[in-house]
């Protein structure tokens, strides 16, 4: 993994383009981009491998929607831990399946949670599970109305 904040690489736009057409669509192939970018293949492998080792690329993941599989509660949920409890809380918060992704971070809540439910009544049970949870002081879920853009871009 490349190392964050030190050394920003600095991007074509070649670079840009086979970013965002992976963003766009992860399983397009080096012919596909190589097409759209007016490249031979050899030379997108060669950028795509490039950014793979650099880390710009750390991988490649289907994307999911939660309400196909059945979850249509998803909650962006603010979690605030006593002090010192903060890390012990954390990994026992990403261990959760409901847990989708996890955040440390700085503001009004030390943790931040995506968490996914069936219904309203698997969110209030999930809630007060999280509650009850040793170290926790608060609790504040965010129920997501719409997700206004479901991928980001490449900056």
């Amino acid at each position: 993994m490349a190392p964050r904040g030190k050394h920003r690489k600095e991007l074509d736009e070649k670079d840009r383009r086979i970013l965002e057409i992976l963003m766009e669509r992860g399983r397009a192939t080096f012919r596909e981009l190589a097409r759209e970018l007016g490249m031979s293949d050899v030379a997108i492998r060669k950028r795509v491998l490039r950014l793979e080792r650099s880390g710009i690329i750390s991988g490649y993941t289907a994307l999911v929607d939660p309400r196909a599989l059945g979850f249509s509660v998803i909650s962006l949920t603010g979690v605030d831990v006593e002090p010192g409890e903060l890390l012990r809380v954390a990994r026992e918060l990403v261990a959760k399946d409901y847990v989708r992704s996890a955040w440390l971070t700085t503001g009004d809540h030390e943790i931040m949670l995506e968490v996914w439910a069936r219904d309203e009544a698997e969110m209030d049970a999930i809630i007060e599970e999280i509650k009850a949870m040793d170290g926790v002081v608060r609790v504040c879920p965010a129920v997501v109305i719409e997700k206004l853009k479901p991928r980001g871009h490449v900056p």
